[in-house]
């Protein structure tokens, strides 16, 4: 997938125009401190939202239009708005962050990327830091398309973290974007080691 290209065109059906409900409403229930990485930004809504919750949030995302965009629409956090592979993190990004916040970046990546996901969390994730993910589990597709977002069971999301990392919660959360009711599933997982 180019997402720059995406972003070039347009095509961003990803975007709500606003943070994750679940992902608000996590924030707003458990007082999470530290230094934040929000991986595949986009637009810069949650990070936006980790900054108001107290967090020292950077999002990251790999094509240069989508962090323009956020930028522009955050100008305030343009700082903490970087251009950046979550594949190959830039050094300074490299166990720097005791949590991350996921939100529709790993169910627009291809299957056959999941582990080179999990291997970003694992470079730029301290141990004992936390994973907060909103994970969209059951994306509707159009009958021959495969994706993005790309079909993801919670059988996969356990599968890919059951080594290195706890359950520290895990739920269907009763908040979401109206198109995703019922499809996500929020699921805080912990570092170990």
């Amino acid at each position: 997938m180019n997402w720059e290209e995406k972003y070039q065109k347009g095509e961003v059906f990803w975007n709500r125009g606003a943070p994750s409900p679940p992902m608000k409403q996590y924030l707003e229930r458990h007082p999470v401190r530290g230094r934040a990485l929000v991986p595949g930004c986009g637009h810069g809504h949650e990070v936006a939202l980790a900054v108001k919750y107290g967090l020292d949030a950077t999002g990251l995302d790999i094509a240069p239009t989508g962090i323009a965009a956020a930028r522009a629409l955050y100008p305030q956090l343009a700082e903490r708005l970087v251009v950046a592979d979550l594949f190959n993190p830039p050094a300074e990004m490299r166990g720097a962050f005791e949590v991350v916040l996921e939100h529709t970046c790993m169910s627009g990546l291809h299957p056959s990327l999941r582990a080179d996901y999990r291997r970003g969390i694992d470079l730029t994730l301290r141990p004992g830091g936390l994973l907060i993910g909103v994970w969209f589990i059951n994306p509707n597709l159009d009958p021959g398309d495969e994706g993005p977002p790309f079909p993801f069971r919670v059988s996969d999301l356990t599968a890919l973290f059951s080594h290195g990392y706890e359950i520290i919660e895990d739920y269907v959360p009763d908040v979401a974007f109206e198109s995703r009711v019922g499809r996500e599933r929020l699921r805080v997982l912990r570092r170990i080691g």
